[in-house]
C-alpha cells in the first residue's frame, strides 16, 4: 500500500490529537486540524442535555477577546430555538449534520435567525453529534460565513469517524473537570421557567401546549410542521396561536420573540 504525503500528515496529526486528549489545548488543536481541510469561521464544543442548559467545553475566542454577548443570550435560552438542539432532543443520533437537514421550513424568516444566527453564525453551520448515555449529545459545531460546498461536506463526512472517536475519548476528561467543580443542580423544565417568566412579565397564564406552539413558531416551524410534531391538527395550532397572542396582548411573531427573550433574562 502506498500512502501519499497528505495521508501521512493526516495520520500524524490524529496521533498528536490522541496524545493531547487530556491536555487543555485539545479543542484548539482539533479545530486547527479541521480548518486545514475545510475552512470555517467559528466553532464551539458543547454538551446538550435534557435537563440542563448547554454546557460549553470550548469555543472560538471573540475578535477582541471579550465574551460574546450574543452567545450568552444563546446559553440563557435562545438554544431552545436552535435547530440542532431541537433535532437532538427530538431524535438523538450520532453523525454529521448540516443546517439544511435540521432547520425548519421558515427558519430564515424567524427573529432568531435575523437577530442571532445571521449575526453570530452568519451563513451556514455543520455539527458533529456524538450521542451519549443519559439523553446527552456531545457536539462540535462549525459555523461559516459561506455555504459549505458539497465537496467540503463530503470531506467532513469522510473524516467523521475520526472526529467522533476523538470526541468520545475526550469526554471523560471534560466530565472529570466538571465533577471537580460543584455540580450544577438540575434545571426546571423550560416550560415551567418560561411560564413563570411570562406570568411575571405579562400577567398571562399560558398553557403547556401554547408554550410548545410558541416555541416551535419562533424556531421557524410552519403550522403544518407544528401540527406534525405535536400530533394535532393545523386548525388546533391556529387556535393555540390566537389564544396565546390574545393573552399576551401582541399581534406579531416579532413581539412574541421579544417576550421570549425578556423571559430568559428575567
Amino acid at each position: 500500500m502506498t500512502l501519499s504525503l497528505d495521508d501521512i500528515a493526516w495520520h500524524r496529526s490524529v496521533g498528536q490529537l490522541i496524545d493531547a486528549l487530556d491536555k487543555p489545548n485539545f479543542w484548539t488543536q482539533l479545530v486547527r486540524l479541521l480548518d486545514q481541510y475545510v475552512p470555517f469561521d467559528s466553532w464551539v464544543a458543547l454538551l446538550f442535555s435534557a435537563d440542563q442548559r448547554p454546557q460549553v467545553f470550548a469555543e472560538c475566542p471573540a475578535a477582541d477577546g471579550s465574551p460574546d454577548q450574543l452567545f450568552q443570550d444563546y446559553l440563557r435560552g435562545l438554544y431552545l430555538l436552535d435547530p440542532f438542539y431541537i433535532a437532538c432532543r427530538e431524535q438523538s443520533r450520532t453523525g454529521l449534520y448540516r443546517l439544511s437537514e435540521v432547520a425548519p421550513e421558515h427558519f430564515e424568516l424567524t427573529e432568531y435567525y435575523q437577530r442571532y444566527f445571521r449575526l453570530n453564525v452568519v451563513s451556514d453551520e455543520v455539527q458533529f453529534n456524538c450521542q451519549l448515555e443519559g439523553d446527552r449529545t456531545l457536539c462540535l459545531s462549525l459555523g461559516s460565513k459561506q455555504r459549505f460546498s458539497g465537496e467540503e461536506i463530503a470531506l467532513l463526512s469522510l473524516i467523521q469517524p475520526w472526529v467522533l472517536g476523538l470526541l468520545r475519548q475526550r469526554l471523560p476528561y471534560e466530565i472529570n473537570e466538571v465533577v471537580a467543580l460543584a455540580p450544577a443542580p438540575p434545571q426546571a423544565d423550560w416550560r415551567v421557567q418560561l411560564e413563570a417568566s411570562v406570568q411575571q412579565l405579562k400577567g398571562a397564564q399560558l398553557t403547556a401546549r401554547e408554550l410548545d406552539v410558541g416555541r416551535l413558531m419562533l424556531s421557524g416551524c410552519s403550522s403544518k410542521e407544528i401540527a406534525r410534531k405535536l400530533e394535532i391538527s393545523v386548525e388546533t395550532v391556529k387556535v393555540h396561536k390566537k389564544h396565546m397572542y390574545s393573552k399576551l396582548g401582541i399581534k406579531s411573531q416579532s413581539e412574541l420573540f421579544s417576550i421570549f427573550l425578556q423571559a430568559q433574562n428575567a
